[in-house]
Formats: structure tokens, C-alpha cells, sequence
């Protein structure tokens, strides 16, 4: 099978928060195994894909996916950076431009990044079934095989037969009743998100339906920006293609579309009690990942990093970070979308950050702070290098815990070591980098009037941020 995977990694994942924000979303995170969910999904394609990966992913994310592909070992064809999201038909498009411009025409399995399959094997085989009708021309989704009237998902009516098989009709998410029906039938698939089509056959049809859309992404990635890591798709280009999902602007239009069956233990972990479903439970259904202590406790859900004691509780989910706890009702806990929607109606920086922030050259943990102070723990990975700054309102203390810093403050260039510190004065251009073999540890303190983040003047940045 000529397979080159694309991998969706656009999501900003906010039903799971508060571990999930947008800017370090679900696909990043652990949450069912040792790997990432991104990571998940490459190791469960890799066996049966003739050709690394394309991945399109939001530009605020380009290191986090680099970085965490590179670590089990895939080395993406392209890393494609959306500047903004447009849903997945422009996503998609995009992707079969790059993997025709190649010169051959492979079949693209599109595969979102932050769902499970607990059985790869009947993926494989799946996967090999619907080569044989997207060989052919077809376009070809993987319709879940449904373990109950799930009202949350899509559902795909498929005509009777083998193998791949065409699709009667999409329809929207149902009611408890309709679902029912549905399930009862036998002949409707929950709607997972994931394909398999030849990138010139997604085109041709893409462009029949949607000619504006393809257009656009014609000109994105003409226009677009490249290196030997990422291809920036051109700003302008790319907002002006219209958003829409691959179901609305394709698959629902063409009579190419077919379906084959899928029973592999999927599910899209769309919210915390998809999470406990997809998580081993205990003789007494709970789920808890973490120091956790429970005492009389059934159908529980629990994820943190300090002690969560619990008592008495049924079918509750409680989430532990450093700097917000949810607490819901299992039969509730859609509901968190409220919350992140009050969030962001507020301006609070929980709805996109957690307190530890990742950037390209390591993180930063804000571990403390008042009205003119604030205390960073910053770790700089060996050769990282942060840009050459200057801030208008607050000064900077630097004291090393650990490794070697070369610290650029002003016209002098100083190395400092363990238990050795130095002094950024207010308005001073300054710049810290790791030399070294092994991570760089420091503690910051800021003083000043504002200690924002966007008080940041860039010179230079070797990460194109100036």
C-alpha cells in the first residue's frame, strides 16, 4: 500500500481542560499510555505507511510537534503551519498539494491526532480494505462500529455488502431516541474523522464543490514560507480560503464517498468521561492517574500531580493542576465548555496557558508572584537560546541552579555556573543561552511596574519570532 500518513494536529482541545488549553492541547498530553496522543498515532500508522508523515499543525505549536515526533522516531516529510485555523477540507487540501508537488500520487490517510485506537491491528486491517477502494477512486471514511446510542458523535448510514461500502447518508448528531434507532438497525457507523482517498481524487472533487477553497490553498502554499523544518502557509492567502469540515464541503456532496467498518476500540476522548471510558478502572470503576487516595468511591475519575484524597463520591471527575482544580459531575462534564467560554469572556490566562509554559528553546514555570514581583523557574535546553531582548518596565535577577549560562547584557558577554548570578537592569538589550551538553536551570525574578509578557521588545531569535 502506497500510504502516506497525514496527521491533523490543528485542535485546541479546550473540552478537556483544565489539562488541555490551547496552548498545549490534548494531543500533546499523555492521557491514555506513556506517549503523547500524537505520538499514539504515529506509532499505530507507521507499520503500514509506505512514506513519512505530513503533518499540519497551528504555527503557536510548530516545536511541541517537532520535538515530540522526533522523539519516537518519525521525521515528517512536512510539518505544515496553519496561521490560522480553517477547519479540516483547507487542512486537508493543503496536504494533497505538498504530496502531489512530490511527483506521485499516494493514497493520504488522514488520521486526527488525538483520538484512540486501542486495537492496531484491526486498524491495519481496516486500513487495508479501504486501499482497495480509494486504489479505485473512492473516497473512503472509517465508520465506528457503536458500542451504544452515542449522542455525541456524527453517524454514517452505510449501504449493505462488504469491505468498503457506499455511504447512504451522513446525519448530525442525534437525540437519545433517534440514536437508539440507529444503533438497533445495525446499518449506521459513528462518524470518526478519519480517511483514506488518493490526494488527486480529494482535488478534483475538492475543486468541483468548493473551487474558492482550492484555490486559496493553491495560493497558501505557492506563497508560503520555507525552511529546512517547517512550511509557512502565506497569512493572507490562507484566511481567505472559507472554513469548513471535510464532511460538509466534500464527503456529504460527491457519490465517491464509501465506508468501511471499524472496530478497534476508537474513541475521540472528547471530554473527561470519554477519558475514564478509555482508561483501565479498578474493581470499583475508577479511574485515577496520580498520587490519589479514595476511600468508599465508585466510577470516579481523578488526574493530578499532588495528593487528591477523596470520599464518599460516585461517578465524579476531579482534575488537579498547578493553578486550577475541576470538580464535575461524570453525567455533567460537557458542560466544562461553560467554563472555559467564562474564561475567555474574562480574559483569564488559564483558558490558553498553564503555569509552566514551553518555548522553543526550553520553559518556564511562574512559581510565585505579587504586585511588582514575579519568580520564574526557566530551563534552557543545551544550545537553546533565547532572543535578544530588552523589556521597558521590569528588571531581571538571574541565579543559576544548575549548568552553564552565557549571558549577553549589554555590550559585555559573561559565562556563570552554579550558585552564580547577575543583574539585567531595566531597558538593558540581554540575551541568555545554554553552551553547555546538559539542560540549563535558573531562577528569574522580575521587579517592576508590569511584568506582562508582551513586554518584550525582539532584536534577534533564532526561532523567527523577532
Amino acid at each position: 500500500m502506497n500510504i502516506l500518513p497525514v496527521i491533523l494536529s490543528g485542535g485546541s482541545g479546550t473540552r478537556l481542560w483544565p489539562l488541555s488549553r490551547e496552548a498545549y492541547p490534548k494531543q500533546f498530553l499523555p492521557l491514555v499510555g506513556d506517549d503523547t496522543m500524537l505520538q499514539a498515532t504515529w506509532k499505530r500508522v507507521a507499520p503500514i505507511a509506505a512514506r513519512r508523515p505530513i503533518v499540519v499543525a497551528n504555527q503557536e505549536h510548530r516545536f511541541m510537534v517537532a520535538e515530540q515526533l522526533l522523539e519516537v522516531g518519525a521525521q515528517p516529510e512536512s510539518i505544515i503551519l496553519e496561521p490560522t485555523g480553517r477547519n479540516t477540507a483547507p487542512a486537508i487540501a493543503i496536504a494533497a498539494l505538498e504530496a502531489l508537488a512530490g511527483g506521485e500520487d499516494a493514497l493520504l490517510l488522514v488520521l486526527p491526532s488525538d483520538h484512540v485506537v486501542t486495537n492496531d491491528a484491526a486498524f491495519h486491517e481496516a486500513a487495508r480494505k479501504a486501499a482497495v477502494s480509494a486504489t479505485a477512486g473512492k473516497l473512503v471514511t472509517f465508520g465506528i462500529v457503536p458500542t451504544g446510542p452515542e449522542t455525541g458523535y456524527g453517524y454514517i448510514k452505510a449501504a449493505a455488502g462488504e469491505g468498503a461500502r457506499a455511504v447512504e447518508r451522513f446525519v448530525e448528531k442525534p437525540d437519545q431516541a433517534t440514536a437508539e434507532t440507529y444503533v438497533a438497525s445495525g446499518e449506521y457507523y459513528w462518524n470518526s474523522g478519519m480517511f483514506l482517498f488518493k490526494a488527486s481524487v480529494y482535488l478534483d472533487v475538492l475543486g468541483r464543490f468548493q473551487p474558492e477553497m482550492l484555490a486559496a490553498c493553491r495560493r497558501a502554499l505557492e506563497l508560503a514560507k520555507r525552511d529546512e523544518d517547517f512550511i509557512r502557509l502565506d497569512a493572507d492567502a490562507f484566511a481567505s480560503s472559507p472554513s469548513d469540515s471535510i464532511d460538509y464541503a466534500v464527503m456529504e456532496k460527491t457519490d465517491a464517498a464509501a465506508v468501511v467498518p471499524l472496530d478497534a476500540g476508537w474513541s475521540d476522548v472528547g471530554s473527561w468521561s470519554a477519558l475514564w471510558e478509555a482508561n483501565a478502572q479498578d474493581a470499583d470503576g475508577n479511574s485515577h492517574h496520580g498520587d490519589v487516595i479514595a476511600i468508599d468511591c465508585h466510577g470516579t475519575y481523578a488526574h493530578g500531580q499532588r495528593l487528591i484524597a477523596m470520599i464518599g463520591l460516585d461517578d465524579v471527575i476531579v482534575v488537579d493542576t498547578d493553578d486550577a482544580i475541576l470538580v464535575g459531575a461524570k453525567s455533567r462534564i460537557q458542560e466544562v465548555k461553560q467554563i472555559v467560554q467564562q474564561l475567555k469572556s474574562e480574559g483569564r490566562p488559564q483558558v490558553k496557558w498553564h503555569r509552566k509554559v514551553y518555548r522553543p528553546w526550553g520553559a518556564y514555570d511562574s512559581i510565585d508572584n505579587g504586585d511588582r514581583f514575579q519568580v520564574k523557574r526557566i530551563t534552557v535546553k543545551p544550545g537553546g537560546t533565547l532572543s535578544l531582548q530588552m523589556h521597558h518596565h521590569r528588571a531581571e535577577h538571574w541565579i543559576v541552579v544548575s549548568g552553564t549560562a552565557e549571558v549577553t547584557c549589554g555590550e559585555k558577554v559573561i559565562l556563570l555556573t552554579e550558585n552564580q548570578s547577575t543583574y539585567i537592569p531595566l531597558g538593558v538589550t540581554h540575551r541568555l543561552r545554554n553552551p553547555g551538553r546538559l539542560p540549563l536551570e535558573l531562577i528569574e525574578v522580575q521587579s517592576g511596574s508590569y511584568l506582562g509578557e508582551d513586554d518584550i521588545v525582539r532584536f534577534e531569535d533564532n526561532y523567527g519570532r523577532a
